[in-house]
């Protein structure tokens, strides 16, 4: 059981790594939005939800699950651009 448990840390080590490199694609990114629109970016974030659904499914996942995680995701980093467009 404790080999399971430092792999699943591990793992859970390397997607937080993966995590934090696309925080930085997503701060770059936001240098080129000029509206709140741009921040929330509706059609896109529908799109990027879908294809994460696809993805999940593929790999024999939850959608629902990975669904969940990315509108989650997405919706803290569209709050802190949002403060940051907002000047906050």
């Amino acid at each position: 059981m404790e080999d399971i448990r430092a792999e699943i840390d591990r793992r859970d080590r390397d997607i937080i790594a993966l995590l934090g490199e696309r925080a930085g694609y997503v701060h770059a990114a936001a240098a080129f939005k000029t509206s709140e629109d741009g921040v929330r970016a509706p059609e896109r974030f529908r799109s990027m939800l879908q294809a994460r659904r696809e993805w999940a499914e593929q790999e024999g996942l939850d959608a629902d699950m990975v669904e969940k995680l990315y509108r989650d995701l997405v919706e803290h980093f569209i709050q802190r651009e949002m403060a940051a467009f907002k000047g906050g």
